[in-house]
């Protein structure tokens, strides 16, 4: 194949060129001046962009993509490899008395059928639940070296390094000990740690102190997940939290972060319940939350949550009952907590009990000033945190950030806005995430890469999905090849399915 006298970005951040790409098999095999080959497929690419394909850096993918390979919303953005792993990853897991190893989730969701390459590290709280389960205490040290060989089996099949959350029970009952243990073991095997760090909002400065001392007592390169400042009175901390990591870099540790191009997060109800009610799992969280003699505590608490993000920035957008679906979908916690007749902390707490779920919110808490700050870092990546979806005829409720957050950068901030070059915004969504995450051969449009490639039409790029109405795919990627196969051909699927695994660099060929 041969994609001719187009705009060529190869992702290193350089001038673009007009030229050609040629491929043979999974493979480039030409990039440069525009020359007549023998091919048996050509692409016209006059007027458009071509670049290597966008790494999604936090992607929940792999359940929705077990159900439909096709990744519509990801791959209409250019996105050519999905990594998983925010504290929890698709295995090793018991199940039924039959355990399944990292290597065998993944591996399984490729033999079913999937259109981007997929990647993920490995979860620590996977690990932890594993060996100690939900309770909230350290590690005793025979379960340690049990969980430190999960470790290091998980790098020998392919896991990018260890992904923690730490917001999130059983996740944040993880000691930073812990975390460096299991981070030594991923070290070893060339892997890196990659952190939901354990607060993004008042101690935001103390979160970062402890991703550095990690990556440096386990000498491994670490990256922030969804970098960000939360809740309107932290904001000024960003400026503090760039000048700490540019300090650290500059030092020889290897720190960087990835975004969501959007001022508002999602996730449960859980951002603003405390973790210590959910010790035990979902059911004995559950049965706590019902407890007479806990619910002045866990009011309290709750509380003074709302009084930094308040309860009307807070979206309803996800529920496990239709009823309460149909009386919440889309209405703020301040709204529900109105027609309930209760304050919004009592409201949290009954709703959740109801609905038998941690109900899926989207929180407005961040600032548009600090996106553009964060646009301009030469060391951010960008993520959608999200599922990716194809099917936008199930209607269902979810964060814009599903179907934009790629885009964004190539529309609304490099075209637009004009916040970073074309070339910058490639090179960011795709060499930089793809060196950070040492993969071999993928990231550049080079002689002997792998063929994951993109063209658009940097004039036409945008997003359409909204808060209001967000299942609406992006516009103007006319094509994107996966390991030299088109899985989409004037913006339309071509029922191909050429995704992989893709392996970390500690990965051992059985």
């Amino acid at each position: 194949m041969v994609i001719y006298n187009g705009t060529i970005y190869d992702g290193s951040g350089e001038n673009p060129f007009i030229g050609s790409v040629g491929l043979i098999g999974d493979k480039i095999v030409y990039v440069g001046e525009n020359i007549v080959f023998d091919a048996d497929t050509t692409i016209d690419g006059t007027g458009l962009a071509i670049s290597p394909g966008f790494i999604n850096m936090l992607s929940w993918g792999y359940g929705s993509l077990m159900d439909d390979g096709r990744s519509l919303s990801d791959i209409k953005q250019g996105v050519t490899l999905e990594v998983f792993g925010e504290g929890t990853s698709p295995g090793p897991y018991w199940n039924d008395g039959k355990y399944t190893t990292f290597g065998g989730a993944m591996e399984t969701l490729v033999n079913n059928g999937v259109s981007t390459n997929v990647a993920s590290f490995l979860g620590a709280a996977t690990v932890r639940i594993l060996e100690v389960g939900y309770d909230n205490r350290s590690a005793t040290e025979n379960e340690l070296n049990k969980m430190r060989d999960i470790v290091k089996q998980s790098m020998e099949e392919g896991a990018m390094g260890i992904g923690s959350s730490l917001i999130y029970a059983p996740g944040d009952y993880a000691s930073t000990e812990e975390l460096i243990e299991l981070c030594k073991v991923a070290s070893e095997n060339g892997g890196m740690y990659i952190s939901h760090m354990r607060n993004e909002d008042s101690k935001l400065l103390e979160a970062l102190e402890e991703l550095i001392t990690i990556s440096k007592k386990a000498n491994i390169p670490s990256e922030i997940y969804h970098l960000k400042a939360s809740r309107e009175s932290n904001w000024y901390m960003l400026d503090s939290l760039i000048e700490r990591v540019n300090q650290v870099r500059s030092e020889g540790h290897k720190i960087t972060a990835d975004i969501y191009t959007y001022n508002a997060s999602s996730t449960g109800l859980t951002g603003v319940i405390p973790t210590w009610v959910q010790e035990g799992g979902h059911k004995a969280w559950i049965n706590r939350m019902k407890d007479p003699e806990v619910r002045p505590r866990l009011l309290a608490d709750i509380r003074k949550e709302l009084s930094e993000q308040p309860p009307e920035g807070i979206l309803m957008v996800g529920f496990k009952t239709s009823d309460m679906s149909k009386k919440y979908l889309a209405k703020t916690v301040a709204e529900a907590a109105k027609m309930r007749g209760q304050s919004p902390e009592e409201a949290i707490i009954d709703m959740v009990i109801e609905d038998d779920n941690r109900i899926q919110c989207i929180y407005f808490s961040m600032s548009d000033e600090n996106i553009a700050k964060k646009m301009q870092i030469p060391w951010v990546s960008f993520c959608s945190d999200a599922g990716t979806y194809s099917d936008i005829n199930n209607k269902f409720r979810t964060h814009p950030r599903a179907f934009g957050s790629f885009i964004r950068v190539l529309g609304k901030y490099s075209r637009d806005e004009n916040l970073i070059s074309l070339q910058e915004g490639i090179r960011r969504l795709s060499h930089l995430p793809a060196s950070n995450l040492n993969l071999k051969n993928r990231g550049l449009l080079k002689k002997d890469y792998f063929a994951d490639v993109v063209i658009f039409d940097p004039n036409k790029v945008d997003d359409k999905a909204t808060f209001e109405e967000p299942l609406q795919f992006a516009v103007g990627v006319n094509h994107v090849l996966v390991n030299g196969i088109p899985v989409l051909l004037n913006g339309e699927h071509t029922n191909k399915f050429s995704g992989r695994f893709i392996k970390g660099p500690g990965y051992l060929e059985k």
